[in-house]
This record gives structure tokens, sequence and C-alpha cells, in this order.
């Protein structure tokens, strides 16, 4: 492995939501998921997944949607190879106050600009909690390939895969093509560390479209047992909870999961047992369809159809807010292709 790589130094470690909505987040982070919630004031809140003080921090505002990601540097030296990576390339820092990182839960944090407005977010050391977590499982998954990931709808997918590459090294895991309602998509699944994906990103080919409102298309974290998936799904049911789809299994990942729809109006994967990567051993490839059985959609309505049409359309006259100084030349496997010409040179 390259020396100056940031592969597998880099682990997703927390998400920042802005929402109006806590008591329903509230009931559906703790109640229906079964996190470990923290209330910390009438602007802020955090729901604890192990023991970590914060893995996603709501904070008071409008916008109803994640605003930040923040990820675990697992050393300074890396670190600052990701500072300097952002700084060479002309994008701006800025070095996160002692009252940010303690509401994140972090040391040593600083930021930058992120792909669809999404700040990215890094930091050293996570300060852990002096009590065990409550929870309503029997644990997540979490551990030295961080929690979960997220998945990003896009009009400029290359744009985005080169961002992750260019400031984390992220590798491709693999591809999957599906067609929903008619519509042809292509999605990616970028890793950083042994986890299959932390970053997914789905584009429709053909014209540049974004059906989704919201900056993020879900959220996933992993539960540690199949029960632990089930009841949580039977919760997010009783307590009258939305649905997106019903339970099944991925067919690149092999993961067993369900989705729900958050108060903000994003989609929350629970998921259990996806496979994880050998890196002497994994080459990328390309799926049909996302699922081998099940995930459903459940309780679609015409209006919301037509909600998502609208969306789209309006997706074709607004540009996509990326980052252009860090979104890399070419793609990931071209610049590897040339590294090893230059070897053999």
């Amino acid at each position: 492995m390259d020396d100056d790589s940031l592969f597998g130094h880099t682990h997703l470690g927390y998400i920042v939501v802005e929402t109006d909505r806590f008591a329903d987040w509230h009931r559906f982070g703790a109640d229906a998921i079964g996190m470990h919630a923290d209330p910390l004031d009438a602007s802020a809140m955090r729901f604890r997944l192990d023991d970590h003080q914060c893995r996603f921090l709501l904070k008071r505002g409008p916008a109803e949607d994640v605003t930040a990601v923040g990820w675990h540097i697992d050393d300074h030296a890396a670190f600052d190879r990701i500072l300097a990576r952002v700084r060479d390339n002309g994008v701006p820092l800025s070095e996160g106050t002692s009252d940010e990182a303690a509401l994140r839960g972090v040391e040593r944090l600083w930021r930058f600009p992120g792909p669809k407005g999404i700040t990215q977010e890094i930091f050293t050391r996570p300060r852990l909690a002096s009590e065990p977590p409550a929870l309503r499982t029997g644990g997540f998954v979490t551990g030295e390939d961080g929690m979960g990931h997220i998945a990003l709808t896009s009009t400029r997918p290359a744009e985005l895969r080169g961002y992750f590459t260019t400031v984390f090294d992220a590798r491709l895991t693999d591809y999957i093509d599906e067609t929903i309602s008619g519509v042809k998509l292509k999605i990616r699944f970028l890793r950083v560390n042994r986890r299959h994906h932390s970053i997914a990103i789905a584009a429709t080919r053909g014209l540049r479209l974004d059906p989704i409102r919201t900056r993020v298309q879900h959220l996933n974290i992993q539960v540690a047992e199949l029960d632990d998936m089930t009841r949580s799904y039977q919760r997010v049911k009783e307590l009258g909870f939305r649905t997106a789809l019903s339970i099944g299994q991925h067919t690149n990942d092999r993961e067993l999961s369900y989705y729900a729809v958050t108060p903000s109006g994003f989609e929350w994967e629970v998921g259990w047992n996806p496979l994880v990567i050998d890196e002497t051993t994994w080459e990328p490839s390309t799926h049909r369809g996302i699922s081998i059985w099940g995930h459903t959609p459940v309780g679609q309505t015409v209006i919301d159809k037509l909600t998502q049409f609208r969306q789209a359309a309006t997706s074709l006259t607004r540009d996509e807010q990326t980052v252009p100084a860090l979104s890399g030349k070419g793609t990931p496997d071209d610049r590897a292709a040339t590294r090893r010409l230059k070897r053999r040179a």
C-alpha cells in the first residue's frame, strides 16, 4: 500500500442533521430505531450507537436535511495530509471551535466544503461517554470500519467520486445497474476502509436528473443481530413512521435491511451482516438490480410519484453544487492505470 495513502485511515464518525422536528426525531431515533438519545438543550440533541458521545447530532434549524458528515481520522499524520490536500487545491479550511468540537464529542475538529453543500468535517479522536448507551437493541456495529454509510443522488457522479478519491483515497467497490419506474440508474459504491462502502452515489443515465429533495438519499446503520433489525422494523411500523422499502437483501454487499422515512424526509436504512472486503482479492464488478429479494416499495402514492417527478424536472434547471478543485482529473481507475504505466517505464 502507498505510504501516503489515506485508505484505511478514514472512518465514518458522525452525521449532523438540521431539523425543527425534535420530538418526532426523538421518537424515531430512540423508540423506533433503538438508539440512545441525549437531549442537550432546546437547540441540540445527540444519538449514540456505542461508547462515542455522539454519532448523530441534531441541531435546530429549517433545513430538514443532513448538513455535515464527520470523518474519524486515525492519527495526526493522516489528518495533516488531508488538510494539506485541501489547502494545496485552494479550497478553504476552517478550524472548529472548542464548543463545536465538544458538541460533536470529538477532538481536533476541522471542516471544508463538500459536494451537494454537505460540509465535510474531520477529527482525530472521539470523546467517550462515561456510561454505556441505553439501547433497544443488542448493539450496533461500528468499530474500526466506522459506522454505516451515506447515500447520495447526483447529476455529477464522476465529480463526486473524484472528490472522495482526491480527499480520502476512496476505492471503487462495485456498481449496481437498476431501473426504477422506467428510469435507469447507475449506483457507484466507494469504500475508505474494509467496510463494503461508506459512500454510495446514484445517478440517472441519459438526462441528468435528481428526484430527491434532500442532500442525502439515505443513511445506513448496522445492527449486531438479525433480531435487532426485524424488531426495529416492527417498532417503526407500530409507532406510525413510514417505511420506504420492506426487508430485503442487496445483491452486492449481501446486507439484509429495510428503509424507513425519517421525520426530515430522507431515508434511514437499518442493516445486518454485510460482507467485509478482502483487499487482496477484491475486484470491482457490476450487479444487475439492487436486491436479491425483497426491498419492495411500501405505501408509495401517486402524489409521492408526482412530487418526485416535479423535483426531478426542477433539477434540470439548476447546477448541482460540487467542489471542482477537489474533484480530480479523470477517473480513479484512469489515474491508477497511469501510475502503473509510469512504474513500468
